[in-house]
């Protein structure tokens, strides 16, 4: 119905938003890979380990900054889109039922955007590190194995609770188990 209307918008306009905030720790990353890759092929362990730490920490401080706008002005980002989808789209106008499902998603969804940093570092580390097969099993684990069936049981629990909302904490879960197996990789590699 409706109510899914709603979420499918909140959700696209999240995807646009997500963007801005993902967008320069990528950026971080593809600069940081070749860094960690020449240093492992130097046998510079010690820089090896320090660039590693760094783009951990500047990665994880951006998705921190990007959450902490997403939690304290989530109808106001959203809102953003109303007026450019009203510009662009022949006067379609988002309905103001989104924005109030979209709000709480923002800031369930935004929570995930701590771990996502670390996973996304070290990700790039694996990559560089010739260990690429360790991120691709992150993203696996991430996307397919938790992700999905996580967004359908809390959709499903949701529904008969009444909170549809309840969706939007797939993000998170899954989040964490990337994390948790992404830490578990490094400590691997380190070894």
């Amino acid at each position: 119905g409706d109510d899914g209307d709603d979420a499918a918008t909140a959700f696209g306009i999240y995807f646009k938003l997500n963007s801005f905030v993902f967008m320069p720790v990528f950026g971080l990353n593809n600069g940081v890979i070749p860094i960690i890759a020449f240093n492992y092929g130097a046998q510079q362990r010690r820089r090896m380990i320090e660039t590693i730490k760094r783009s951990t920490v500047y990665a994880s401080c951006v998705m921190v900054l990007g959450m902490v706008i997403f939690q304290l002005l989530p109808g106001t980002l959203l809102k953003i889109f109303k007026a450019t989808d009203t510009m662009m789209s022949e006067g379609m106008v988002i309905p103001d039922d989104s924005v109030a499902v979209g709000i709480p998603a923002l800031r369930i969804i935004s929570l995930s955007f701590c771990m996502a940093g670390a996973c996304i570092a070290l990700g790039g580390c694996f990559q560089a590190l010739g260990k690429s097969m360790y991120s691709l099993i992150v993203s696996f684990i991430r996307q397919l194995v938790l992700l999905i069936p996580v967004a359908f049981v809390l959709a499903q629990i949701g529904h008969s609770m009444g909170n549809d909302n309840l969706v939007w904490w797939c993000y998170p879960i899954a989040e964490i188990f990337s994390l948790l197996v992404s830490l578990l990789c490094f400590r691997r590699l380190h070894r």
